[in-house]
């Protein structure tokens, strides 16, 4: 019962799958690099380091994930379900929420500094919708 670890190395990207006292096979570290890799490439696309980690509790498992992507701080969520796929897929949906709610923030940020500049500009046009 020993600690199974499955890491992924490539184009500087580290994925880590890790478990404690539960075999994941071959196909749950593969679905999770994957859709880590989805989810990273949607936000941001400069992943430097992401982990999952599986555990069970009783009937229920838990598990976690980490991103850390460019600059930014890390993203870390858990999830639970009696499903091991859909516990992860619960700790990915709210790591993504976080980057999502990131890239928001960035952009709006952004976006104010220009808005400031044009918003009087666009009142003052005359309405040329007859």
């Amino acid at each position: 019962m020993g600690d199974n670890t499955v890491e992924h190395q490539g184009a500087g990207k580290a994925i880590t799958i890790q478990s404690s006292n539960i075999h994941l096979g071959d196909g749950l570290p593969d679905y999770a690099r994957e859709n880590i890799l989805r989810v990273a490439s949607k936000y941001f696309g400069r992943l430097n380091t992401a982990s999952a980690h599986f555990t069970k509790e009783g009937i229920t498992y838990r598990c976690s994930v980490n991103i850390q992507m460019g600059g930014l701080p890390t993203k870390s969520a858990e999830g639970k379900d009696k499903d091991i796929y859909l516990a992860f897929n619960a700790a990915l949906t709210k790591v993504a929420k976080q980057l999502r709610r990131t890239k928001r923030e960035l952009r709006e940020d952004k976006g104010e500094r220009v808005d400031k500049e044009r918003g009087p500009a666009r009142a003052d046009q005359p309405d040329t919708s007859c």
